[in-house]
């Protein structure tokens, strides 16, 4: 397939991904804010938690330095 094929193709999915689209409501906007924000969140704790342990671990006092 030569360059201009792949771009035509590349228009014609992107513009079929523009007609499916369609904006959320307000409702369904703030239960996925809300979703990502409580999963950034426990990320984070995650993180925290196994950084305590592996401070633990290595130096024995929770200094995270």
């Amino acid at each position: 397939m030569n360059v201009y094929g792949k771009m035509k193709s590349f228009l014609t999915n992107s513009r079929h991904i523009i007609d499916i689209s369609y904006k959320p409501q307000r409702k369904e906007y703030d239960r996925s804010a809300k979703i990502i924000i409580i999963g950034i969140l426990l990320l984070g704790a995650m993180g925290f938690i196994i950084a305590l342990i592996i401070s633990l671990l290595v130096t024995g006092t929770l200094s995270m330095i």
